[in-house]
């Protein structure tokens, strides 16, 4: 019968650790598997990944082309509805709460409340985003959402103003010439 105290690993699933420098008749003396001399024989002695010798590296050599959006990815803390539940009822969770909570950590740009497990008691949460199955098993337990307040958006005409005038400074300004400075050149 197998008990804790018997378990094996399976045959051939350890390996005996190579031991080095036991001596020339150990199969791994003198250099122990490094070679003669080199870069990769000295201590600390080792190559970046892509390095090639000095040569121009394949990832440098291969033409870059397209867009990627990742420099623009908006990355938001999830926070489940079960992790809701340690908070009293009739609180209002916001970032602030959750981030003294530790529930959210690191630099997000906002909160998603995902719809993972229920809701015990009504809480009145602020977030970014919220997945409809969320939404309803809040709304079910009789909480409230409120969506946060993003940057205010300019409407099109004033951003159209904006753009004319933006127009007028950047276009260079053409020297008035009065009548007074140019020469009269008379003909004699």
């Amino acid at each position: 019968m197998m008990r804790l105290h018997n378990l094996r690993p399976r045959p051939g699933a350890r390996h005996r650790v190579k031991r080095l420098g036991c001596g020339e008749s150990s199969g791994h003396g003198k250099t122990s598997g490094k070679g003669h001399k080199g870069q990769k024989a000295r201590s600390g002695g080792s190559l970046r990944l892509g390095f090639e010798g000095g040569q121009m590296p394949l990832i440098r050599r291969l033409p870059k082309r397209g867009f990627n959006n990742s420099a623009f990815h908006k990355q938001y803390a999830v926070v489940n509805l079960d992790d809701l539940n340690e908070f009293k009822a009739g609180t209002t969770v916001n970032e602030k709460l959750l981030r003294d909570s530790k529930i959210v950590r690191g630099d997000v740009a906002g909160i998603k409340i995902l719809g993972n497990g229920e809701l015990k008691h009504a809480l009145t949460i602020e977030a970014d985003k919220v997945s409809e199955s969320a939404k309803a098993k809040i709304e079910k337990a009789g909480g409230t959402i409120t969506m946060r307040d993003r940057m205010p958006q300019k409407s099109a005409a004033a951003s159209q103003d904006g753009h004319q005038a933006a127009k007028a400074e950047a276009a260079p300004k053409k020297k008035s010439t009065s009548p007074k400075a140019k020469k009269k050149t008379s003909r004699k």
